[in-house]
């Protein structure tokens, strides 16, 4: 059974930065696209940042300049590295990722949610 499990969330002062990872596991053959999405009390879920198997990006404009998404396809793993992170980045950290689970099948996948909390 696939499963994305995250890491790395936390509790950091304004300014800080924290590292998040997504971790594919069972049995695949790749993650294509990975992506992260963030919840906030009493918003709607938007997506943070996108990456393609490629290896292209794509950051919302909130982020940019701050937050950096990454991938290692030997271990399965996205990361969101966040720096100077600001109040206004509290939230539920998701990962959601497009896997090829066997040839010619690629299916979606949600992690369960790290929370990340930055305190002014």
């Amino acid at each position: 059974q696939v499963q994305l499990v995250e890491s790395g969330g936390g509790l950091v002062q304004a300014g800080g930065s924290l590292r998040l990872s997504c971790a594919a596991s069972g049995s695949i053959i790749s993650i294509n696209t990975g992506n992260w999405y963030r919840q906030a009390p009493g918003k709607q879920r938007e997506l943070v940042a996108s990456i393609t198997k490629g290896g292209s990006t794509n950051y919302a404009d909130s982020v940019k300049g701050r937050f950096t998404i990454s991938r290692d396809n030997a271990k399965n793993t996205v990361y969101l590295q966040m720096n100077n992170l600001k109040p206004d980045d509290t939230a539920v950290y998701y990962c959601y990722a497009q896997i090829s689970v066997t040839l010619g099948v690629t299916r979606s996948y949600w992690g369960q949610g790290t929370q990340v909390t930055v305190s002014s």
